[in-house]
């Protein structure tokens, strides 16, 4: 059974995490998806393949929520100033940091899997 709570916790630190790292040179976003992924798998408990599970619910969330908002914003300010050809860009973008959302998701996952087995010990 999913525990939303843990899932949304560690998506709320991963978020703030993030901002955080955009101001703090060498905290990144990186840090934002280790941290996370931590305390979703960390709250979860249940061992390390609960913990994984969550931190990849964690990680995932944040990066499809970060790819649809860019990918929106690209689209937007690119229909402005390049026309049709805006979508298009706005659909790129929207791809890329997709594929950057999978990557976070999976070191979330690795984080989670370390927290839920620290939590259950």
């Amino acid at each position: 059974m999913t525990n939303w709570y843990a899932v949304g916790v560690g998506f709320v630190v991963m978020t703030v995490v993030g901002v955080v790292g955009l101001a703090i040179p060498g905290l990144g976003q990186l840090t934002a998806g280790l941290v996370g992924g931590f305390v979703a798998g960390y709250l979860a408990a249940g061992g390390a393949g609960r913990g994984a599970w969550h931190g990849l619910l964690a990680g995932s969330l944040g990066g499809i929520v970060v790819a649809v908002v860019f990918g929106a914003a690209v689209g937007l300010l690119g229909t402005i100033g390049l026309g049709p050809f805006g979508p298009l860009l706005g659909g790129s973008v929207f791809f890329v940091v997709l594929l950057v959302a999978l990557v976070m998701g999976l070191e979330s996952a690795l984080a989670g899997a370390l927290g839920g087995w620290i939590a259950e010990e």
